[in-house]
C-alpha cells in the first residue's frame, strides 16, 4: 500500500471522529429541548443556538467527509479503480460489499439538504430541519462506525489508530 494514501486515510478517519465528538456534545446539550417546539425554539439563547449550529455544521461535515473522502478511499485502498465511477456507482459498490445501504444514505443526504432552510422565516420548517438532523445524526454516525469497522478488518494499517 501507498503510505501516503494510508496516512491520508488515517487523517480522514481522525476528522470523522472529531465531527462525531462535536455532534455528540451538541446532542447532549440539545437533548433537553427535544422534541423541539416553536416556543422552545423561540426561547433558545445564543449558547443554545450555537449548539444547534454546531450540530448542523458537524452533521454536514461528517457527511461530506464520508461521501467525498472515506467512501472513495475505501475502494481505492481495496485497489479498485474508481476513476470513472460516479458517486452512485461508488455507493452501489459499497452496498455490494455490505458496508452501507445506499437508499438510507440518500435519505440522509435529503436531510442534509433540508438544512438549507435552517434560517427560513418559517419556524416550523426550521424546527423540523433541526429535529431531523438531531435524529438522523445517530444514523450518520452508524454509517461511519460500520464503514470504520469494515476498514479495521480489511486494512491492518488502521490498527495503529486509537
Amino acid at each position: 500500500m501507498n503510505s501516503y494514501k494510508e496516512q491520508s486515510f488515517k487523517e480522514q478517519i481522525h476528522e470523522c471522529h472529531k465531527h462525531i465528538q462535536k455532534i455528540t456534545i451538541a446532542k447532549q446539550h440539545l437533548s433537553k429541548y427535544m422534541p423541539l417546539t416553536v416556543k422552545q425554539y423561540s426561547n433558545l439563547n445564543d449558547i443554545d443556538l450555537s449548539f444547534v449550529d454546531q450540530l448542523i455544521f458537524r452533521f454536514s461535515k461528517l457527511q461530506d467527509t464520508l461521501g467525498e473522502k472515506i467512501f472513495p478511499s475505501v475502494l481505492t485502498l481495496s485497489e479498485e479503480d474508481i476513476k470513472r465511477k460516479t458517486f452512485i456507482d461508488i455507493l452501489n459498490r459499497l452496498e455490494e460489499l455490505d458496508i452501507i445501504n445506499k437508499n438510507e444514505w440518500l435519505k440522509l443526504r435529503e436531510t442534509r439538504n433540508e438544512i438549507a432552510h435552517e434560517y427560513s422565516f418559517n419556524k416550523e420548517e426550521v424546527i423540523e430541519s433541526i429535529t431531523n438532523v438531531f435524529n438522523a445524526s445517530s444514523d450518520l454516525i452508524e454509517f461511519f462506525n460500520d464503514t470504520y469497522l469494515f476498514c479495521q478488518q480489511k486494512f491492518t494499517f488502521l490498527n495503529s489508530i486509537n
